[in-house]
C-alpha cells in the first residue's frame, strides 16, 4: 500500500511519521509529475486551505486530483483538507476540489487562541483524542454523507463513499485510530 500526501504546506510531515509508525509507505505530492507514481490513497493535510488551494491551482494539481477522487481514490482531508474537499463553504465564496457533499464553516472555533483538545467517539470507537487548531466544522451534510464524530454538537468528522474528513488533527498525537480507519478504507478499495 502506498499513500500519497499533498505536501505543499501544512502538517504533511506529521502524517508521514504516523504512516511510518504503521509500517505504511508514503510519498509527497509537490508537483504534477508526482501524481504519475502509483498510489492507493491520498491525504490532504491541515494547514492553510487558501494557500494550499492556490498552490494546487498554480501547479496544475487541482483538476487531476479532483479526477482521481471522483474515480474512487480514497482521500482523507484533515482540517484545511476538509475545506478543500467541501462542496460549499458557508463563510467563503471560494471552493477548491469541491468533491464532498458538505457545507463547511472556516475557522469555526476562532483563531489560534480558540484551539483546544477533547476526546470523543469516532465511527463508534469511544475515547478518541481530537486536537482542533483554527478548525472548521461541517454545518450541513448531504444525504450520502455519514457523520463519524461530533464535538459540541457540531459535525467534526464525516465520510462520503471514498472521502473521509476530520476537522481535528489525529496526526498531532499518538493515537492511531483515525489513520487505521483511513487505511482500512484504502485496503477495501484496493481489494475491489
Amino acid at each position: 500500500m502506498r499513500i500519497a500526501i499533498l505536501a505543499l504546506q501544512g502538517a504533511f510531515a506529521e502524517h508521514e511519521k504516523t504512516l511510518s509508525r504503521l509500517g505504511v509507505e508514503s510519498f509527497e505530492i509537490r508537483q504534477l509529475r508526482d501524481l504519475d507514481r502509483p498510489l492507493d490513497g491520498l491525504i490532504i493535510p491541515g494547514g492553510e486551505s487558501t494557500v494550499q488551494g492556490k498552490l494546487m491551482d498554480d501547479l496544475g494539481l487541482t483538476e487531476p486530483v479532483r479526477r482521481l477522487i471522483e474515480s474512487g481514490l480514497p482521500v482523507w482531508g484533515t482540517c484545511a483538507g476538509l475545506l478543500l474537499l467541501a462542496r460549499r463553504i458557508a463563510n467563503d465564496v471560494r471552493t477548491h476540489l469541491a468533491t464532498m457533499d458538505v457545507t463547511a464553516v472556516r475557522n469555526a472555533y476562532g483563531r489560534q487562541l480558540g484551539s483546544f483538545s477533547t476526546r470523543g467517539s469516532f465511527a463508534g470507537i469511544p475515547d478518541v483524542p481530537m486536537t482542533f487548531i483554527r478548525a472548521p466544522y461541517i454545518a450541513q451534510a448531504g444525504a450520502g454523507v455519514r457523520v463519524l464524530a461530533t464535538a459540541d454538537d457540531r459535525i467534526v468528522a464525516a465520510r462520503e463513499a471514498n472521502q473521509l474528513v476530520t476537522a481535528f488533527h489525529p496526526e498531532l498525537g499518538d493515537d492511531l485510530t483515525v489513520h487505521r480507519y483511513f487505511l482500512d478504507m484504502v485496503c477495501k478499495q484496493v481489494a475491489r
